[in-house]
């Protein structure tokens, strides 16, 4: 009879060999390591590892410059609508007015080149015959501003036609001017007709500088 002989175990020692050519592996690597760190050649290479990281990086773009503020728009100001014309039409003139037909006056005649006053009424005949005497009487200063110049004196006539003392109601202002005025009262004392019958007690004449001496019509 042959003896029974144990089996040999192929498995687990194939495993056991395993194990010790990696862990055989992994403590050369180890070494390695460690003597590359401390001789400087893991940190060169990781140096260079980062660098060629670094420069596959891709450029970062800078930012761009923030943009001009927009200038503020111009507010246009509103267009004027231009108003129609409004076309007006002409106005009607209106016929003419005829004017009523002017009152008659006194006639004025010249006899010997004196104006004459024709009139109905005696009282004003022989106030304007008064007048005529005196003014005709006047001898005015000549070459004188006196346009503003007035002299007025009442003067009284009785039944015979005389003159009484003249009565002085206002003077120019100017003492050659009125002194003129009162010569001829000294010339003229009365006159040649009476007064009529209704003739007031008392007549202002006026002298200035549009008195002329004016002949009355008598009747």
């Amino acid at each position: 009879m042959i003896p029974q002989s144990k089996p040999r175990k192929k498995s687990n020692s194939s495993k056991v060999n395993l194990m010790i050519s990696l862990t055989f592996h992994a403590l050369l690597v180890v070494l390695l390591l460690y003597f590359a760190a401390r001789s400087g050649m893991l940190g060169e290479k990781i140096k260079k590892i980062a660098v060629t990281m670094e420069k596959e990086k891709p450029p970062v773009k800078p930012p761009e410059p923030p943009k001009p503020p927009e200038p503020p728009k111009v507010v246009e100001p509103p267009k004027v609508v231009e108003q129609p014309k409004v076309v007006t039409a002409p106005a009607v003139v209106a016929p003419p007015v005829v004017a009523p037909p002017a009152a008659e006056l006194p006639s004025f005649d010249f006899a010997g080149g004196k104006t004459v006053i024709d009139s109905a009424d005696p009282v004003q005949i022989y106030k304007g015959r008064m007048e005529y005497i005196l003014h005709s009487k006047w001898n005015r200063p000549e070459d004188m501003a006196d346009d503003n110049y007035v002299v007025e004196v009442a003067v009284a006539v009785d039944n015979q036609g005389q003159m009484s003392q003249p009565v002085w109601q206002k003077g120019s202002g100017n003492l050659k001017w009125d002194d003129s005025v009162k010569e001829v009262f000294k010339l003229v004392k009365g006159f040649d007709r009476p007064p009529p019958t209704n003739f007031p007690a008392s007549v202002v004449i006026r002298f200035d500088v549009m008195s002329e001496a004016t002949e009355p019509v008598l009747p």
